[in-house]
């Protein structure tokens, strides 16, 4: 037995409370039929951060191409896409991603470009990203940019062949 349910049975009968066995065995045994599809759940095909889906954390992906900057989407330019609510800073810029999302999309999701390369998965910033043969990338912090800018057509080829098993 866990710990954690060690702590709970002895507080409750520590307290004088009773606790009926077999409603706690069955709660116990669907908690651990359960657990395992949450710990073994793969990545979403785009990252959002865990208790959101808002994809680039609200940034317009359409105004890296356009702007050459990140900038900040607005709640009533919302369009959804793979599970993801992804926001513009225009109407103009929402209709482009609707007529091609796979152009404006952030490669991998929006994973960090340069993890993804090496076999893992974590959030991409939009602060730091690049454009490479009309595609976005978008990777972890400033430091990981300094990685990636040093080799990205070589990341390139390596995320390319890790996406999107790197999910799993």
């Amino acid at each position: 037995m866990k710990p954690c349910l060690k702590l709970i049975i002895i507080n409750c009968t520590h307290q004088g409370m009773s606790v009926r066995s077999n409603q706690f065995k069955r709660w116990y045994l669907a908690l651990i039929i359960l657990l395992p599809s949450f710990v073994m759940a793969s990545e979403p095909e785009i990252y959002t951060r865990f208790f959101s889906n808002l994809a680039l954390e609200g940034y317009d992906t359409v105004a890296y191409f356009d702007q050459k900057k990140p900038v900040k989407g607005q709640l009533k330019h919302s369009y959804e896409y793979k599970g993801a609510v992804w926001q513009f800073s225009s109407q103009e810029n929402l209709d482009k991603f609707i007529a091609l999302p796979q152009k404006y999309a952030p490669q991998y999701g929006g994973y960090c470009a340069w993890l993804v390369a090496n076999g893992d998965t974590a959030k991409g910033d939009p602060q730091y990203w690049s454009i490479v043969n009309g595609k976005l990338y978008l990777n972890y912090d400033s430091d990981i940019q300094k990685k990636w800018l040093i080799d990205k057509f070589g990341f390139i080829k390596k995320a390319d062949v890790m996406w999107p098993s790197v999910l799993n």
